[in-house]
């Protein structure tokens, strides 16, 4: 089989794509990007060209470029750099897979294909099994979201006999809040090595208590600290403290939700926590409100996740 350079665990953050003038992609300021992710926020490992990345929003070329800059910049520096490579086109997503091999990236995932959908198991494993083949010496993980690829095949299923087909795959990104689906993952598979990584930021907590291996979130590029905070509560059996920490991350992101929370507010928060200018996102997504960046700079402010002006500005909403 084949095994990951290091086992897939811990934080791991989906990268937004930095995007500058005329919306074309501000290359340059990655390197920044890994630093602040890395010192500020003590995450090492990175979910590049996914959702939080406009990944399918970007031309095949531009995915390219912005995996070759990820794993160029966080060499030395990151754990993990994972690209996302899924497509409607089987073509490209092998082209994507091949390119991730060349360049040294640490692993490959894709979601199912969402326009012309795959029916059943089979047909999905069939799809998969053709891109982590374009990349054989890669681990290769499946991307689990159904709410936005329409793909209702439960992951469960999906699991059985899965390295049957597919010998390089180790693990799903699971991003849905089905914790039925999730738990049986991984209560099916505890004899395998299969990295079990959820990606719904507010419900972590409850998956680390089933048996989530690690995360990956846009929110932790910006909690990326708090989260690291209850996992290593979660490591020492501090249950209380831990869920002192998913309480005082749900709070924000209760708060966030409820004014319109997407991939351009994520872009909008990032850019106010860490100075690194994200940019617009790309069509249909529209940028972010003022009022909204306002709303949530208070909030962060109030949870003491961003510092504040004056001890004045304080309230007892801070986590401890």
């Amino acid at each position: 089989l084949c095994q990951p350079k290091k086992h897939l665990g811990g934080l791991m953050t989906a990268s937004l794509v930095v995007v500058a003038v005329l919306l074309e992609i501000n290359f340059s300021v990655i390197g920044r990007y890994v630093d602040y992710l890395v010192e500020e926020q003590g995450v090492k490992s990175i979910f590049v060209n996914g959702t939080t990345g406009e990944g399918l929003s970007l031309s095949i070329s531009e995915r390219r470029q912005v995996a070759e800059e990820w794993v160029t910049k966080g060499r030395n520096k990151l754990d993990q750099v994972v690209i996302h490579v899924g497509a409607l086109s089987l073509k490209e997503s092998q082209e994507l897979a091949r390119h991730a091999a060349e360049i040294g990236a640490d692993g490959i995932a894709a979601i199912a294909p969402f326009f012309l959908k795959p029916w059943n198991k089979d047909v999905l494993i069939n799809f998969l099994k053709e891109v982590a083949a374009a990349a054989p010496a890669l681990p290769f993980y499946y991307y689990h979201i159904p709410a936005l690829t329409g793909v209702k095949i439960r992951a469960e299923e999906l699991l059985a006999g899965i390295q049957d087909k597919i010998p390089t795959f180790q693990g799903l990104k699971f991003s849905d809040t089905d914790l039925l689906d999730f738990g049986q993952c991984v209560d099916q598979n505890r004899q395998r090595q299969f990295a079990f990584l959820f990606g719904v930021d507010e419900q972590l907590l409850s998956a680390l208590v089933m048996g989530a291996t690690g995360a990956v979130g846009s929110t932790y590029n910006y909690l990326g600290k708090k989260t690291n905070q209850m996992l290593e509560a979660f490591e020492q059996k501090d249950f209380s403290t831990a869920l002192n920490y998913q309480f005082c991350i749900q709070r924000f992101i209760n708060f966030v939700v409820k004014l319109g929370f997407g991939v351009s507010q994520t872009k909008a928060i990032m850019t106010l926590v860490s100075g690194i200018p994200m940019g617009p996102p790309r069509l249909p997504l529209q940028k972010a409100s003022r009022e909204f960046t306002d709303n949530a700079e208070a909030k962060l402010k109030s949870l003491d996740f961003l510092p504040f002006t004056g001890l004045k500005d304080r309230n007892l909403e801070a986590c401890s």
